[in-house]
């Protein structure tokens, strides 16, 4: 029987209703306040919230309460739990949360990732109350989402920032509404809804992989007989576990408020997709750590693993979290919204053209966002988008640029029309004005950006702090040769005309799989980042420092700070895959390919001696023991390099060692292991095998 979602949507949430019939009135006001316009949050208002906060929790069976934060590059949070218990007085105790507790918090800022910042002796950090997020319980504790600093103030999360951002692209996005006679919107909204693809495989199995345990992904693993080249696996039936788990998933996200919206299985054998509905981008960002804990939690629970990593399996689809991102007004004017008339509506044209600059200035700084370690072998194919930085408008959108260019300003636009499926039966259908380009890192969607680059297992924390910040730049900029124009509709078109004839080449409509789209991409001047290692540096390139600086998002020591964290991050996971190769390679695969060699030669042996011609056993044997002495060369040759490249001192000069030199090496070593796995009885393999995880489930 189906969950009444009405019921027990939000059940958990310490949200507005809960606040209004628990807090004084005037309390509750000033919360609300403080919530839309900011402010000082003072201790005897905190401490009345927080009261309410502990008996609500109480009487839901919470026992302890923990401030939730977002560690840089730690993408699933952290947490330290403390109970409401009080000191014994007299052998009792008794439940306490003050106001101080729920403003701050004090975890230990030295172990997590500081780049830096932070010395082992130096381990005081601070959590901040994000008044802005809703407060919920999970798993029997008040869960309070927070913002995470070092002691001497520098950001150490991904919120901290994106809070600034977020800020810059308010404050300036209401001055530009200023310069079109707008005095009614006080504030702009960041939207996010981003969705979210995961693979599901059988614990036990899982469990038989010390490659997925240890890294997330295969190491090792030849294609299976069928994959998904027949397509049939998308948007196809749930299978009943599947299903079994998404219901639950589903109980528990709507629980916490979370709008759990769309479920579906994606193009690979066992790969599925969860999107939610629209949300500001903080809690958004709170909103995606949440599913992701969820997912892996409730999938073990049954009998299964989530797999968030960006390829799991060589030669499928890899996982994503496409970001859609909107801008919007509090008096509900849609700044992505192109409207009847787009070639008549100049806010969406100079946003537009605001957007196609920011892209194309900070290129590298979004696909530095966007990725992760993981996030190199997804991109470039396999519904994945390349790793060049483009914008797809569509037509009718890519027709009003076009124009602009052209001439100067629009004259029209292509209409949307409607679809006829020549049945009287069914329904004639409205067309959506512009297609959908799946090929696409950056495409326009009708009245927002889906950013499809973003990593699965990433945070959304850092590229919706680009995404904010850049528009903020480009705000600013344009307010600033707009502001006392004296004809007003002449200088915003030619501004407009300018940027978008500047940035014309960020724009791409056709298919980012093609062949010709990299040479085309490098004549226009594209940056093609292949790996994240060669995206990292632009973290300090001037206009990154000045624009994040400018709008007091990260300091240059911050951006410092991150860009060692990210090389240390890449050579240390290419490290535990390196070492995990070498590690099945020794005790898994080079002992099962003996163990069968020695079968093989037993049966040749027999053979003849029985008189019978063994030149197919005999074959097989020496087809197995090339690919056993190909492997354990390729063994001793990976631990070599990875030693090397361990020893450097550098971090960038040993992150491109692990590039450059040990992920070759751990290709080489992967060829003769696949090629065992094919010609090797099922049986004598050593572990599960990509068919066996992916449509066994």
């Amino acid at each position: 029987m189906g969950v009444n979602i009405e019921k027990v949507f939000g059940e958990n949430v310490f949200d507005d209703s809960v606040m209004k019939v628990r807090l004084p009135k005037n309390d509750f006001e000033t919360v609300k306040k403080l919530m839309h316009e900011g402010g000082e949050i003072t201790e005897d208002l905190a401490d009345v919230v927080a009261q309410a906060m502990k008996e609500w929790a109480l009487e839901k069976g919470a026992t302890h309460y923990t401030h939730v934060f977002q560690p840089y590059v730690v993408s699933v949070g952290a947490e330290k739990h403390d109970s409401f218990a009080s000191v014994p007085v007299d052998g009792k105790i008794e439940n306490t949360f003050t106001g101080e507790e729920l403003l701050r918090g004090e975890p230990d800022a030295s172990s997590f990732p500081s780049g830096g910042l932070r010395e082992t002796c130096s381990a005081r950090g601070y959590t901040a109350w994000d008044i802005t997020s809703p407060v919920y319980i999970k798993e029997d504790t008040l869960c309070i989402p927070t913002a995470f600093c070092s002691y001497t103030g520098e950001s150490l999360d991904t919120k901290t920032p994106l809070l600034k951002a977020m800020h810059a692209v308010s404050k300036q996005g209401v001055r530009l509404m200023r310069l079109f006679g707008n005095e009614v919107t006080n504030r702009i909204y960041s939207y996010v809804g981003p969705e979210q693809e995961y693979f599901l495989v059988d614990r036990e199995k899982y469990l038989k992989r010390p490659d997925l345990i240890y890294s997330g992904r295969t190491l090792f693993g030849a294609k299976p007989p069928k994959g998904q080249e027949m397509d049939d696996q998308y948007f196809g039936s749930i299978p009943p576990r599947v299903k079994a788990f998404m219901e639950d998933l589903n109980t528990k996200l709507w629980k916490l408020g979370i709008t759990a919206k769309t479920q579906h299985c994606e193009v690979a054998p066992g790969q599925f997709e969860i999107a939610p509905i629209f949300s500001i981008s903080n809690v958004a960002l709170d909103n995606n750590l949440l599913v992701m804990d969820l997912l892996k939690k409730t999938a073990r629970a049954h009998g299964m693993i989530c797999l968030l990593h960006e390829k799991p399996f060589d030669g499928m689809n890899g996982s994503g979290k496409h970001n859609n991102w909107s801008l919007t007004t509090d008096d509900g004017i849609n700044l992505f919204k192109p409207g009847k008339e787009p070639e008549n509506n100049k806010l969406f044209q100079l946003v537009l053209a605001c957007t196609m600059a920011a892209v194309d200035t900070h290129a590298v700084l979004l696909r530095l966002a966007a990725s992760n370690t993981g996030n190199d072998h997804r991109l470039g194919a396999n519904e994945a988008p390349p790793a060049i930085i483009s914008m797809y408008l569509g037509d009718q959108v890519g027709d009003v640029v076009s124009q602009i260019i052209k001439n100067g300003k629009a004259e029209s636009s292509i209409s949307s029309g409607e679809i006829d499926f020549g049945i009287k039966k069914l329904p004639k259908l409205e067309k959506d004005p512009t297609d959908r380009n799946r090929t696409s890192p950056f495409a326009f969607t009708g009245n927002r950006f889906e950013f499809r680059m973003v990593a699965s297992s990433n945070s959304i924390g850092d590229v919706n702090t680009v995404l904010n910040v850049m528009m903020a730049e480009q705000f600013e900029k344009a307010v600033a040769a707009l502001e006392g124009a004296e004809d007003f509709d002449k200088a915003v078109e030619e501004y407009i005309a300018k940027l978008m004839k500047e940035h014309a080449r960020i724009v791409f409509n056709g298919n980012g799989y093609s062949e010709e789209w990299p040479k085309e991409a490098e004549k226009r001047g594209l940056p093609n980042c292949r790996s994240i290692v060669d995206a990292i540096p632009t973290l300090l390139d001037e206009s990154t420092v000045e624009m994040y600086g400018k709008f007091g998002v990260l300091s240059k020591e911050e951006l410092e700070a991150r860009k060692e964290i990210l090389f240390e991050q890449y050579a240390g996971v290419r490290n535990i895959e390196a070492l995990t190769m070498v590690d099945m390679a020794n005790k898994m695969i080079i002992p099962a390919a003996v163990k069968y060699t020695k079968k093989l030669a037993d049966t040749v042996l027999t053979v003849k001696e029985a008189g019978v011609d063994a030149t197919v056993q005999t074959e097989m044997l020496s087809d197995v023991s090339v690919r056993l002495a190909e492997m354990k060369k390729a063994v001793k040759e990976l631990e070599d390099i990875t030693q090397k490249a361990a020893d450097i001192e550098n971090t960038q000069a040993a992150a491109i060692a692990y590039k450059d030199e040990v992920m070759p090496a751990m290709a080489a070593l992967r060829k003769p292991a696949d090629e065992l796995e094919v010609i090797m009885p099922k049986e004598e393999w050593p572990m599960p095998t990509y068919g066996d995880l992916v449509f066994e489930i």
